[in-house]
């Protein structure tokens, strides 16, 4: 595939504005960025082609991910270290490369273009499928699978926590009649069922499948736990004056950013201490108020920008030894 048909099916999200936020940690001779999240590199590209010095560690669990990238930055192959992993295996993703600590680091969270505009990848439930929906395809569990094996119980419990699925119960118990009679293996069957499953007057609150493959996806590369221990593992990483940014796509993903980034950059002080000691002090500061929204102009240019929440966050200083 070449560079232009990457272009085509990736484009970077709030690329102007995370370039901007990372800018100032980049700028000196040897500073390593780490895109913890590469898919097709339009944004570790966009960061290569802005600082001629820099150094990229691309980190993705999909391998077919990695290999377009690779493609489209050959240009800089001198400068690229490109590694099929999961984003929680950064402190030995690093260690084996012999880096102790990077001045940048970007997550674009959640299932890439990629993955979405192919259909054999069964991320959609607009496309019918074989109910996949493993970021990286070496790995054992499917949608399939969970759609089987687990009981009516586990079922009910993800689609209520990592879907926010009203309905869960209700699903849960219809997948599990459905599947005694036959087997649910793509997504046209598993969507005609949750259809037939809504009530009525339910049936114009949104797809009825958007919330329960959501689930499902967050299930099967058990995303939430992954990403639990990314966002430490990340901070820790960094150098004094480091920044990182992660780009959440959903409620869930952006607590956990949201109460992590809070938490390191809060004092650590007891309540009514008169003086704050410095071991004491914050060890991040927040580059953003909140959490920053995509621009009206970029949501009608790339609509997959419109649920994007932004976070970003800079190192003070390293916590005493």
């Amino acid at each position: 595939m070449t560079d232009a048909s990457n272009d085509a099916l990736h484009t970077p999200v709030m690329l102007d504005r995370c370039l901007d936020l990372l800018a100032p940690a980049l700028t000196s001779p040897g500073a390593v960025f780490v895109d913890g999240t590469l898919g097709l590199g339009g944004h570790a590209e966009a960061f290569l082609r802005r600082f001629p010095e820099l150094t990229l560690v691309g980190i993705d669990r999909d391998p077919e991910a990695l290999r377009l990238a690779g493609e489209r930055l050959a240009p800089f192959a001198d400068r690229t270290h490109l590694v099929h992993a999961v984003s929680d295996a950064l402190p030995t993703v690093l260690s084996d490369l012999d880096i102790p600590e990077v001045a940048g680091i970007l997550y674009d969270l959640g299932v890439s273009s990629m993955q979405l505009d192919r259909i054999d990848r069964g991320f959609s439930y607009a496309r019918d499928a074989a109910l996949d929906m493993r970021m990286d395809p070496t790995a054992p569990l499917t949608a399939a699978r969970i759609i089987a094996e687990y009981d009516e119980g586990a079922l009910r419990r993800i689609f209520f926590e990592y879907g926010e699925e009203k309905l869960s119960a209700r699903y849960a118990r219809k997948i599990v009649q459905a599947r005694a009679t036959a087997p649910i293996e793509t997504s046209a069957q598993l969507v005609d069922l949750l259809q037939a499953a809504t009530p009525a007057a339910l049936k114009n609150a949104g797809h009825p499948a958007k919330r329960v493959f959501q689930a499902l996806r967050i299930e099967v590369n058990a995303e939430l736990d992954v990403l639990a221990r990314t966002i430490p593992a990340a901070l820790d990483a960094l150098e004094v004056g480091g920044r990182i940014v992660v780009l959440a796509y959903q409620s869930l993903e952006d607590r956990l950013v949201k109460r992590e980034f809070a938490a390191r950059s809060a004092s650590t002080a007891p309540r009514g201490l008169p003086v704050e000691l410095p071991e004491h002090a914050p060890e991040f500061t927040l580059l953003v108020r909140g959490a920053e929204l995509a621009s009206d102009a970029e949501k009608t240019r790339n609509p997959r920008a419109t649920p994007v929440r932004l976070r970003a966050v800079e190192r003070l200083r390293r916590a005493a030894a």
